[in-house]
């Protein structure tokens, strides 16, 4: 019976078989390594296997090879490695260290595919669940970055909406190393993810662009700039897209990597679309429906945490009631259409007269109320005042008929004419009638 070289053997197997010196400088290697790595066993002859280390896992192997050279052998150690094409593989290795040879003996064996399959359940159960405890839509949509960063390379990521109703494009969550939040536009079904949204279908591009601002990079170089979008689809159709992004030679998206997102994107979509549905339906339950504003309930809420932020800060606040002087006569004079657009525009007016920091209330009917965080004295409250009462009093232009009305306003701070919540309305109530009166 023939003997059989003992090289052959190992090059039969099909697990790799990698002989490394104390250096790290690859020895030996088994055929196997070729379909592993990429490359041919003269390449990597003489080579430093740290060189072929995923960045992120060099730190970490480094440390495992100083303990197998310490005489802890391993069984179990996975890290990965980058192929001589630029795909990441995972590999699980088992290695010891002999001393007398001065060499580290490993077998290596690509767990690629059970990874991604674990990884893929566990980043549909994070979507899945993110889309019921994130608070809103920003944290829904870093927990989804953060997901399929876990995933395939993601440094550069964006979350595309389409609205078919105007036919434009906006960029809720978008985090790209070269380029700025592009504004609302138009959808260019020319552009990559034009033809993302517009197909159905996921696309992977190697082309740079510098006239499709929000998908490839106005300065990368064409052969460097690595582009793959999946479409967001719901019952609906395209809502939009997933986007990543690369800038670096050392990454290349896989059409593996195109369906691995795509797949992911559907249970992406579906949690976008839950959260954007509890979004819509907190929204509706905190605000008064014709103006937008903050109703009853919502307004108090506010001014409940003020008084608190107030207090433990020392700071004042002012509360302002004001009701409409001749409303009543405009609806009973030109309908109750008339009426609301006064109100909508009234809303508008007084939006106009105070911070972004202050909050606007609808309480009914013509009565709002304004919360004026942090004043600096009683003045201020006096000037603001003065400056809605004016902005009221300017004529509205409803359906071609010049209309006219007036507030009256009736304010409150704290803590000099009230020290909490009921007393406050209590006096800027009474003030607004008396005002009224006057």
């Amino acid at each position: 019976m023939n003997q059989v070289p003992l090289t052959k053997v190992m090059d039969l197997l099909l697990d790799a078989i990698c002989v490394v010196d104390a250096e790290g400088r690859f020895v030996f290697v088994s055929a196997a390594c070729e379909r592993l790595f990429g490359y041919t066993q003269q390449e990597l002859i003489g080579r430093n296997m740290i060189d072929l280390v995923w960045p992120g896992d060099r730190e970490r192997t480094l440390q495992a090879a100083a303990e197998i050279m310490a005489g802890r052998h391993k069984t179990h150690f996975e890290n990965r490695y980058v192929r001589k094409d630029g795909r990441v593989v995972h590999i699980m290795w088992s290695a010891r260290w002999s001393e007398s040879d001065g060499i580290r003996l490993a077998v290596a064996r690509d767990v690629t595919e059970l990874k991604r399959a674990d990884r893929i359940r566990r980043a549909l159960y994070e979507i899945s669940e993110a889309a019921h405890a994130a608070e809103g839509l920003s944290a829904l949509y870093r927990h989804i970055h953060k997901t399929i960063s876990d995933l395939l390379p993601a440094d550069n990521f964006r979350v595309a909406l389409y609205d078919s109703s105007s036919a434009t494009l906006s960029f809720p969550y978008f985090v790209d190393e070269r380029q700025p939040v592009p504004e609302i536009r138009a959808l260019d079904p020319e552009s990559p993810i034009g033809e993302v949204i517009s197909t159905g279908r996921g696309l992977l591009t190697r082309t740079a662009s510098s006239d499709t601002a929000g998908e490839t990079a106005s300065g990368a170089e064409p052969d460097k700039a690595e582009w793959l979008g999946v479409p967001l689809i719901s019952h609906n159709g395209a809502m939009g897209a997933l986007v990543v992004q690369s800038y670096s030679g050392n990454v290349r998206y896989t059409e593996e990597d195109r369906n691995l997102l795509q797949f992911v994107s559907t249970q992406v979509a579906t949690a976008i679309e839950r959260k954007q549905a509890e979004t819509r339906l907190r929204h509706m339950a905190g605000h008064d429906p014709l103006t937008d504003l903050p109703n009853r309930t919502l307004f108090h809420d506010r001014l409940d945490v003020a008084l608190k932020r107030a207090r433990r800060d020392k700071e004042q606040l002012a509360l302002l009631y004001l009701d409409l002087d001749g409303f009543k006569d405009i609806n009973d004079s030109f309908g109750h259409a008339a009426g609301d657009q006064v109100l909508q525009e009234v809303a508008r007016r007084l939006a106009q007269c105070v911070r972004a920091s202050d909050t606007i209330g609808r309480m009914g009917g013509d009565e709002f109320t304004v919360l004026l965080a942090n004043i600096r004295g009683l003045e201020c409250v006096e000037i603001v005042k003065e400056k809605i009462r004016a902005a009221i009093r300017a004529p509205f232009e409803i359906g071609g008929r010049t209309l006219t009305v007036s507030a009256s306003v009736g304010t409150a701070a704290y803590p000099d004419q009230g020290s909490d919540k009921d007393e406050l309305f209590r006096q800027a109530d009474a003030a607004m009638y008396a005002a009224k009166a006057q």
